[in-house]
């Protein structure tokens, strides 16, 4: 039964191999007819018949599958021929469909690399296997290299970072009482009678609750006693380092925080005059305008400061944060810190400083709306040159001041602004706007230093005084006010007498009022010679006095000076090694030993830049001929020096300079207003620069002026040509070295000039 269907088929053929005969007009078909005739296609009973030239048929085949809903697909139809023509594929669907499980596309009819997989080209790997290793060793090696370089960078950056935290951790052991010092005093700054008398005072001061004296090495240091102690962590040890390099005029330096002591302290340069509320509670000195505006714009700049880098608002600010030094320069002290700040709590008379907002929310943080609000409380005390809100005149003691801050309103409570005194209404107010109960009606700190710098601070007529720049006036006000004060005590000796509870002089009570005269006068003089010597160290006392009396400091030919320059030998490099604090102690350290050199021998310190060194000897007053033999000797004794000199960080490097002296007429002069300067000029300051550039370490270079001086005129000295210095194409120098008499070391020096004819 399963032949049924090709057997229908077989009689189905005949049957169309015998119509085909018939049609072509054999009515008796033979055998071969009929296979000629049977070639062809027709539809049988089991499909498609295809008979080929052989006579044989051809298959064909149905290829079906499921479509997505599971029912019946046909994808493809394949006949196969039996013939040359070989097999014939009719794709139903196309091809996505078909190979739809297979990407798409059909199977390649060979593999890419054949059947016996030969046929695939080498690999790069396999083709460069050299050079393949030798670039996976190299990435190898460099990615061992920057591992190791940032392992490096990391851990350089660590130490450095513990070397900086331990320069604010101060251990107490090293921090000594002032009374327990021996009396040392550093080679140079307190040589001076300021310095002394910066001493005397700190010897002078005892310890309060907030706050005590110490002395660390030649440094005097106040520190603030804190009721907390905190762990810092790393970003408070970051804003502590910040702190500790902080270097500004209107900001009191922080030393750092003594953490093993028997109370939390924190360490900050101490200021001789105390804070701004000691000047004001003392009454002791006559404020004038410029006197009151100075001190208000020292405070502006240093809030300007502070708001304006990471410290941002500072959150404590009255007058006992406010510390005057030796210059009247106001310094706010106790910024940062405020991981301490948040732990601490404010005593109630603090909060007569502190911004009602604060006050009704004590937790919330510091901000500068606040210092703006603590700023007006300050300059309020300044202009009525009272106390803070002045309690001891006040219908209502602290707690009900505090109360009455806190409530706020519409006419909220505020210091009273009344005084005799002049003073410029603009700066009245800004103070009112300042302390304005609302916080975003305040000013910035832009708006109010550019205010307070605005104000016409030119009061008085200051037209006889030189300009010099603020120091100076603040010098010349304060000089003026103490002797008016001084003055204004000694014409009333009735005084003395109601100190002791008296109504008047009688006399036995004459010696009594000598006496008491005699040290009115004594402390007049003592301070004007304070004063005096402050301002000698800016200039020497030949300027200082001519300054003093209000005269004029005219431009002066001096026809022959020496002059010396040096320089450290490779300081760049030098100071690449260090870090910024580490250069300014390093320099520092060394014109210390340069100054207390130059003190020993007739010669005046112009200036320093960087590490360049400019003294004179022949001025201001004049020595004769001497002038080239002290620069000579104190060039030998500065040489002596740097081979003993060691850097403190960098123990085994040692220091050299160049010297360059030269000898010859220049003017001198003091220029500038804001940073007056004494200064020198001429080509002998060129040539003695030039004089030192082209010598070599170690050695003392002269010009042939300074060495006919110190061979022909003075004597002693020896010389040795080394060539000639092109000095700005003018002058051509023959530079020697220098031999001291009496001496076998070998020290550098410079001779000849020829000056050629200009056109």
């Amino acid at each position: 039964m399963s032949q049924v269907g090709e057997l229908a088929d077989a009689m189905l053929l005949y049957a169309v191999a015998l119509n085909k005969s018939l049609a072509s007009g054999i009515a008796k078909p033979r055998g071969t007819d009929l296979a000629r005739f049977a070639q062809g296609t027709f539809e049988g009973f089991t499909g498609t018949v295809i008979i080929n030239q052989n006579l044989s048929r051809d298959p064909v085949f149905y290829v079906w599958g499921l479509n997505s809903s599971d029912q019946d697909l046909l994808l493809m139809k394949i006949t196969g021929s039996l013939s040359i023509e070989g097999v014939v594929i009719n794709e139903v669907q196309p091809a996505s469909v078909i190979w739809a499980n297979h990407g798409g596309s059909p199977p390649l009819n060979r593999p890419p690399c054949g059947f016996d997989g030969k046929a695939c080209p080498p690999s790069f790997v396999e083709q460069y296997l050299a050079v393949t290793l030798a670039s996976v060793a190299v990435a190898l090696v460099l990615m061992a290299l920057v591992a190791a370089a940032i392992v490096y960078i990391l851990r350089t950056k660590r130490k450095e970072e513990e070397r900086l935290n331990l320069l604010w951790q101060i251990p107490f052991i090293s921090l000594q009482r002032p009374n327990q010092k021996s009396g040392a005093i550093s080679s140079r700054s307190l040589q001076s009678t300021m310095s002394t008398s910066t001493k005397l005072t700190i010897d002078s001061k005892r310890d309060t609750s907030s706050h005590s004296f110490f002395m660390m090495g030649n440094e005097s240091i106040v520190a603030r006693k804190h009721k907390v102690r905190t762990l810092m962590n790393k970003n408070d040890c970051a804003a502590l380092r910040k702190m500790r390099s902080t270097d500004h005029d209107n900001l009191c330096r922080f030393i750092g925080l003594c953490m093993d002591a028997p109370e939390l302290l924190s360490l900050w340069r101490y200021c001789v005059r105390g804070s701004l509320k000691d000047v004001i509670e003392k009454g002791s000195l006559q404020m004038d305008w410029f006197f009151k505006y100075s001190l208000i714009r020292d405070i502006s700049e240093g809030i300007y400061f502070l708001h304006h880098t990471q410290f941002g608002a500072h959150g404590w600010i009255s007058s006992s944060t406010c510390l005057v030094d030796e210059r009247w320069q106001v310094k706010i002290t106790y910024y940062g810190l405020n991981t301490i700040k948040a732990l601490e709590v404010k005593e109630p008379k603090r909060l007569l400083w502190t911004a009602p907002e604060h006050i009704r929310d004590p937790l919330m943080p510091p901000t500068k709306e606040g210092d703006i609000y603590s700023f007006a409380i300050v300059c309020s005390e300044i202009v009525t040159k009272r106390s803070s809100w002045d309690l001891e005149n006040q219908d209502y003691d602290l707690d009900e001041i505090i109360y009455k801050i806190k409530r706020g309103g519409r006419a909220p409570i505020r210091p009273s602004l009344d005084t005799d005194d002049e003073h410029n209404a603009s700066l009245s107010l800004l103070i009112r706007d300042c302390w304005c109960e609302e916080p975003e009606q305040r000013p910035s700190c832009d708006q109010v230093r550019t205010l307070v710098k605005g104000f016409n601070h030119n009061k008085y007529d200051l037209s006889n005084i030189p300009s010099m720049g603020r120091d100076f006036r603040i010098f010349t006000s304060c000089y003026a006010q103490v002797r008016k004060f001084d003055g204004s005590r000694l014409q009333c000796p009735g005084t003395v007498c109601i100190k002791f509870g008296r109504r008047g002089p009688s006399e036995d009570e004459g010696v009594d009022r000598r006496e008491e005269e005699k040290r009115h006068l004594a402390v007049q003089n003592a301070t004007e010679v304070s004063y005096f010597s402050s301002f000698i160290l800016i200039f020497f006392r030949q300027v200082a006095e001519k300054l003093k009396l209000g005269q004029c400091v005219e431009p002066e030919t001096f026809d022959c000076v020496t002059l010396f320059f040096s320089d450290v030998v490779s300081f760049t490099t030098l100071a690449s090694r260090c870090t910024p604090l580490q250069v300014v102690n390093l320099l520092n350290d060394l014109y210390t030993v340069f100054d207390a050199i130059i003190d020993e021998h007739d010669v005046y310190k112009v200036e320093t830049i960087g590490d360049g060194y400019l003294c004179v000897s022949g001025l201001p007053h004049r020595n004769g001929n001497e002038h080239a033999k002290e620069i000579a000797e104190m060039s030998f004794s500065l040489l002596r020096a740097i081979r003993v000199f060691r850097i403190p960080h960098l123990p085994d490097e040692k220091i050299n300079i160049r010297v360059g002296l030269h000898t010859g007429p220049v003017v001198t002069g003091v220029v500038g207003m804001t940073m007056p300067r004494y200064c020198l000029f001429g080509d002998t300051v060129n040539t003695a620069s030039r004089m030192e550039s082209n010598g070599k370490p170690g050695r003392v270079h002269i010009s042939s002026d300074t060495q006919k001086f110190l061979t022909e005129k003075i004597g002693g000295y020896k010389t040795e040509l080394r060539g000639e210095v092109i000095v700005k194409v003018i002058i051509l120098h023959s530079h020697f070295d220098i031999l001291k008499f009496n001496s076998s070391s070998y020290l550098p020096f410079l001779s000849k000039i020829i000056i050629p004819t200009r056109s």
